[in-house]
């Protein structure tokens, strides 16, 4: 158990660096690819949890666009309230109205994330927002 303690204290810099690398690239690719993308909580850099990234999809529902893309393993709303099914307090108490809030998607990245699977988020991200937006009336 120390010795795997202590490698993990020897890797958390390159680990929080790769994988905030990472969830910006994971962000800009999304950002890239779509309009109407609102990042939430605090601006990518120093002060964000390198591992997430909390976006709202503007006329998009959050939930219709996590069912439809079942091969990505992503949550609605914040990490506090993922299995409560009103809008997110933590999300309005950050000031999104609750439109915002329920368009918004939490990806989570880790140690074992690689950037062709960021890339695959991406592409599913883009194609079923832009599906779900064409349904709109």
């Amino acid at each position: 158990m120390g010795v795997a303690l202590g490698l993990a204290v020897e890797e958390m810099d390159d680990h929080r660096v790769r994988v905030g690398r990472l969830r910006d690239q994971l962000h800009e690719g999304i950002q890239d690819a779509l309009d109407r993308v609102q990042l939430n909580g605090p601006p990518l850099g120093e002060y964000r949890l390198p591992g997430n990234l909390n976006v709202s999809f503007l006329d998009v529902d959050g939930e219709a666009l996590m069912m439809s893309m079942r091969e990505l393993a992503v949550a609605s709303g914040s990490a506090c309230t993922s299995v409560d099914p009103e809008p997110s307090h933590v999300l309005r108490a950050m000031g999104l109205s609750d439109d915002e809030t329920r368009a918004s998607l939490r990806f989570g990245l880790g140690r074992f994330t690689t950037a062709e699977e960021v890339e695959f988020a991406v592409e599913q991200v883009s194609s079923a927002v832009g599906r779900l937006r064409r349904m709109r009336p």
